[in-house]
């Protein structure tokens, strides 16, 4: 009888073992955060149309095509001299930052990690059809540029 018990314990260990490696490495439970382990809302992926890095409407990081009103996360800082130039940090957008599209810097090919940011130049045009428009040079990320 004390043998019977004693497997029962044993096993009751194991399944309350196997389940709490299983939501440690895969968390079932709920979303997971701290020491680098995060996990993100997955989205549909839909199916894009031809894009390449560059492209009107193309995200920069992962060369997603966009449609309109999805918009790029950055930020704009003022420009210094007053001129028409002005730094700019991109993050990337929704399907990069919350979706499965791998984060890639367009310059040097380096991975992204979440913290890690595009460091662009962004440059005011003239209004045309009543838009005003801006041109986005990458000068890389911040792997490639040592901050």
């Amino acid at each position: 009888m004390v043998q019977v018990i004693q497997a029962f314990v044993f096993v009751v260990i194991a399944v309350i073992l196997l389940w709490f490696g299983y939501t440690l490495f895969f968390g079932i439970s709920a979303p997971v955060s701290g020491y680098g382990l995060t996990r993100k809302p997955r989205l549909k992926l839909r199916p894009r149309g031809i894009s390449y890095p560059g492209a009107p409407q193309t995200c920069p990081v992962c060369s997603s095509k966009l449609i309109e009103g999805e918009l790029v996360k950055s930020l704009v800082f003022p420009s210094i001299s007053g001129g028409k130039d002005r730094f700019m940090h991109i993050k990337g957008c929704l399907y990069c930052l919350y979706g499965e599209q791998e984060r890639v810097c367009p310059v040097c090919g380096h991975i992204l990690w979440e913290d890690e940011i595009l460091i662009c130049r962004m440059f005011e045009r003239q209004p045309s059809r009543g838009r005003n428009r801006s041109h986005v040079h990458v000068l890389g990320c911040t792997h490639c540029r040592g901050i």
